[in-house]
Parts: structure tokens; C-alpha cells; sequence
């Protein structure tokens, strides 16, 4: 969704040593690094997400008035080649004024704020939905969606940069509804998609208002997980502002983070948290606390964490635990006022709505709730190892690894070529069996205990309860467990290619090749 933002100007170039400058340009001198760099940005944040989401950042110039009052005529699309025709956003900032002298702009900070500067402010957000008017009948339900940026008055135009993503793969996850705002008029994230586009574009405005417009970006990137930290932190603001709360002072992702962190008697935290106004008509109290327990008083709640069933929760206000009870009745999933913190183990939790989980947190860092494996990446792993290509067996291991993924207590499997020798060369550290085809129901069998399972490319099975050897490597993660860290070791030092899948008890789940190791 659009944030409506104040319209910018980039400032003078200041004196200094600038870096060198191309000898053709169309904008500004630094347009192509400057996409090169948002580029960059944009793949380390959202192919960490999914790296199906392909993003691709291409920039809109629209003509504006320089200093001597002059206006281009010119609308120019960096690259040139990016696919959409610059004549069809010749009408967007007429419509962007339409937009800005007749929207109602409500504006509880106008006090604070000059007219020159409210002005600005409704004309960059009139421009920004007007050009976001055009992507979207440019996109026409072709395989992008495209989002606008904000837009920053560089000389002679307004520079919106625009991030496109993969259409299947954005509508593919459950999102809260938009059109919920701050109670300052900005508008909330409805997803950890849209705020990580919000801090994307926050990336791309910082360094288009530089000394040097977009030279920054180029030498001080921030890293990827600290923007995608950044956007978990912006989504939660979303159900704090839903609950009644002030989001910049609950810190409801920050909470959920130290309470998952947590340890009771050696036990980690395990359990649910509903979030929603005291006296919601489908939440039910066992019994009350005399005196509600803060939410930032961390320790505390992890204890009351232990009082926690399958189906009885702590109940909180998104100040206050005040209460134990459970859901009740047939919640109405269109009032987006009750929300689900599933505390799922150490470090590990997700925030869920109406049975969907909108997000998960693991060590502090939040992800999209993508499916446990994905088909397409499985496939490519296959055949880059084993360059297994046949659709039957390719199909047969997809079963296999997805019953595997299941475990509730986690395991780990290894494809490999040479299944047979590895089974008897680790003879004293397993348990052999007669080769035999997994199956769904075998696979959950021999899943059930400690240790990996061997199988080969065919997906006949060798040995089971496998201690896996392997030479320590640089690759391995001391936040990981045993598991890990053992499969890493073992595809590292192995002669023979081979595939590990490691799922873990906190529902993640691992590919580990040579390939992924080497692009470490």
C-alpha cells in the first residue's frame, strides 16, 4: 500500500571528490548506479523472503519546474528497455494534481506544519497515486505487480523509483485487509510483503535526498536482515494500532522476540498468546489476574507461559496480560481484532489471524509463511546434483520429503548416489534395512526415531537412525542445532553428490546442497 510521505527535494551537490561521472545521462548523472544499487537491495531483501518474489526496480522521471520555472516536457523510464512505454504516463501529473486539489487530507500534525509544506506533501502523494493508478492498468494481471516509490524532485523531475514482483507469488500469501492507518494518517502495512516494501522504499527516498542523489545507496547498503527486522517491527505496529494500542510504545515485535528468548527451569516457551480488547465477545476467561501483568515484563509472562494448554492461552490487551482463557464462538475474521502469538519453541514464533499465519520469527528474524518446501527450488536441486530430470521419480521424492517435513519432532534425510556403499560403510552407526521404495507411510515410519535416513536418487531406502560423520567445515551455525550442523558437514566432505533436507522441530525445513554451500 502507499504511504503517503512529504514531497522532497534532493539538495545541492555538495563540494567534496564525487565519484566519477558517466558521460551520458538522461535524468542525472548517478540514475544508472543508483538502479543498480536499488536493484541490489531490493534482491537481498525480498529473495530472502522468497526467492521466487524476482524483484526488479526499474525508475520514472516526470517533468517538474526548475528553478527558473521552466518545465520538461520529457518522461524518461531508466532502463529504457524495462518494458513500459514512458507516453502512457504523460497524463500523470495533471492527474496527480486532480488527486491533490481534490482529495480530503485529513492532517492531525497541520499545527506542526507550514502550508508550503502540507502543499508539497499533498501534491507527492496526489503524484504517487496517480502513477500507482497507471502501473496497475499497465500490469493489467500480467505476471508483475508493481509498486510506485516515492517520489523526489531531482532537477528538472520527479524520480519515483518502481519495484515490480512476482504477481502468483505476492497474492499467494494470506495478508491482513489494507486500508488501516495510523492515527497520524499514514497508512499501516497489511502484510510483511507490503512492509518490506515500505522499508525498500524508505532505503531508495534516504539516498535520493542525499548531497549526491542515489550515491549513498552505493557505499552504505544496509543489511538485508536489518531491513527485513525493520519491516517485521513495522507489520506488528499493525495489530497493536487494531487493538487499541499506540504501536511505537507497546514494541509488540520486540516483545514477542525476548519472550520467545526466554527459558523457564531449563524448559522453553511454548504456548499462545491471544491479543485483543478486554471483553471481546469471542475470547472466554478462565480466571483473571488481580493485577495485569505488563507485557514488557518479560520473565513474568514467560512464566504465566507455562500455564498455557492446547487450548487455553494468556489473554492480553497489547499492554497487559490480565487473564487465562481461549477462543470462544465463530470469530468474524473481517474485524481484524483478535490476533494469535504462537510461542512455537525457543526463539521461534508467529502471529497469526483467523487460522492464517501471517509471519514467523526465528532468532529475531521474521519471514514470510511460505510453505514448508518449495516444488520448483526441490526440482532444480535434483537436477543440478544428479541431474534427475524423470518427472515419476522426481514426483516420488517430492512425496517422500514432504511426508518427512511432518515430523513433529524433526529428521533429516540424505538423497545421495551411493546410498548402498554409504549404508555400509556407516554400518556401525545405523540401522541397515533391506532396500526398500519409501512410501508416505514408510517414510513416517522410519522418520519417527533419532538419526538420519539414506536413500538414493530412486528413492529406495538403505539405512535408517544414521549418525552422520563429515570433517567440520566453515559452514556450519552455532544457532542451529546438532542436526544442522551435522548434515552440513556431511554434504560438505562427501565425494558422492548428494542432497541433505533437514527439518527442524520448530517446522523449518533445510536443503542443503554443495551448490548452496559454495554460494555461502
Amino acid at each position: 500500500m502507499l504511504s503517503p510521505l512529504p514531497l522532497i527535494s534532493a539538495p545541492p551537490v555538495a563540494f567534496g571528490n564525487p565519484l566519477p561521472l558517466p558521460d551520458r545521462y538522461t535524468i542525472w548523472p548517478y540514475q544508472a548506479r543508483f538502479r543498480q544499487a536499488a536493484q541490489a537491495v531490493a534482491n537481498g531483501i525480498f529473495e530472502a523472503l522468497d526467492e521466487d518474489l524476482d524483484p526488479y526496480v526499474l525508475l520514472l522521471a516526470l517533468p517538474a519546474e526548475d528553478e527558473s520555472g521552466l518545465v520538461s516536457t520529457d518522461v524518461f523510464l531508466e532502463p529504457e528497455d524495462c518494458g513500459f512505454d514512458a507516453a502512457a504516463f504523460t497524463g500523470a501529473m495533471a492527474r496527480g494534481q486532480h488527486i491533490q486539489f481534490t482529495a480530503d487530507w485529513t492532517n492531525p500534525e497541520n499545527t506542526l506544519m507550514t502550508e508550503p509544506m502540507i502543499q508539497r506533501r499533498a501534491h507527492a502523494i496526489g503524484l504517487r497515486y496517480s502513477v500507482q493508478e497507471v502501473l496497475e492498468e499497465l500490469d493489467n494481471q500480467g505476471k508483475r505487480v508493481s509498486f510506485a516509490g516515492f517520489p523526489i524532485q531531482i532537477d528538472r523531475h520527479f524520480v519515483i523509483p518502481v519495484l515490480q514482483l512476482n504477481r502468483k507469488i505476492v497474492s499467494s500469501y494470506p495478508t491482513l485487509q489494507p486500508n488501516r492507518f495510523y492515527t497520524d494518517g499514514r497508512i499501516l502495512p497489511h502484510s510483511l510483503l507490503s512492509a518490506a516494501i515500505v522499508r525498500f522504499n524508505e532505503e531508495c527516498l534516504k539516498s535520493l535526498t542525499e548531497p549526491e542523489p542515489g550515491s549513498g545507496q552505493l557505499v552504505r547498503p544496509r543489511d538485508t536482515d536489518e531491513l527485513i527486522r525493520a519491516a517485521g517491527k513495522l507489520f506488528m505496529d499493525t495489530p497493536a494500532q487494531d487493538v487499541g494500542m499506540n504501536p511505537s510504545a507497546t514494541k509488540l515485535f520486540t516483545t514477542c522476540n525476548t519472550i520467545s528468548s526466554l527459558r523457564y527451569e531449563g524448559a522453553e516457551g511454548v504456548g499462545k498468546l491471544l491479543l485483543a480488547r478486554r471483553g471481546h465477545p469471542n475470547l472466554s476467561e478462565i480466571f483473571a489476574l488481580t493485577c495485569p501483568t505488563p507485557l514488557t515484563d518479560y520473565r513474568a509472562v514467560r512464566k504465566l507461559l507455562e500455564m498455557t494448554t492446547q487450548d487455553v492461552s494468556l489473554l492480553a490487551d497489547g499492554e497487559n496480560v490480565y487473564a487465562l482463557g481461549r477462543q470462544v464462538g465463530h470469530y468474524d475474521g473481517t474485524r481484524e481484532d483478535l490476533f494469535v502469538i504462537n510461542f512455537v519453541n525457543h526463539y521461534a514464533w508467529e502471529f497469526q489471524h483467523d487460522g492464517q499465519v501471517l509471519m514467523r520469527a526465528h532468532y529475531g528474524l521474521p519471514s514470510l509463511p511460505r510453505t514448508r518446501l518449495n516444488r520448483n527450488k526441490f526440482r532444480r536441486d535434483l537436477k543440478r546434483t544428479f541431474q534427475l530430470t524423470n518427472p515419476e521419480k522426481i514426483e516420488r521424492l517430492w512425496d517422500v520429503v514432504m511426508e518427512a517435513s511432518r515430523q513433529k519432532h524433526g529428521t533429516l534425510l540424505v538423497i545421495t548416489t551411493e546410498a548402498l556403499a554409504e549404508a555400509d560403510r556407516l554400518k556401525l552407526q545405523c540401522t541397515l534395512i533391506e532396500p526398500v521404495p519409501l512410501t508416505p507411510l514408510i517414510t513416517r515410519l522410519v522418520t519417527a526415531i533419532d538419526g538420519a535416513v539414506l536413500l538414493d536418487p530412486e528413492s529406495y531406502c538403505y539405512s535408517i537412525g544414521v549418525i552422520l560423520d563429515g570433517k567440520a567445515s566453515g559452514h556450519g551455525n552455532s544457532t542451529r542445532g546438532a542436526r544442522y550442523n551435522s548434515a552440513i558437514r556431511y554434504v560438505d566432505s562427501s565425494p558422492y553428490p548428494c542432497i541433505a533436507i533437514v527439518v527442524s522441530e520448530d517446522g523449518l525445513v533445510d536443503v542443503i546442497t554443495k551448490e548452496s554451500l559454495r554460494e555461502e
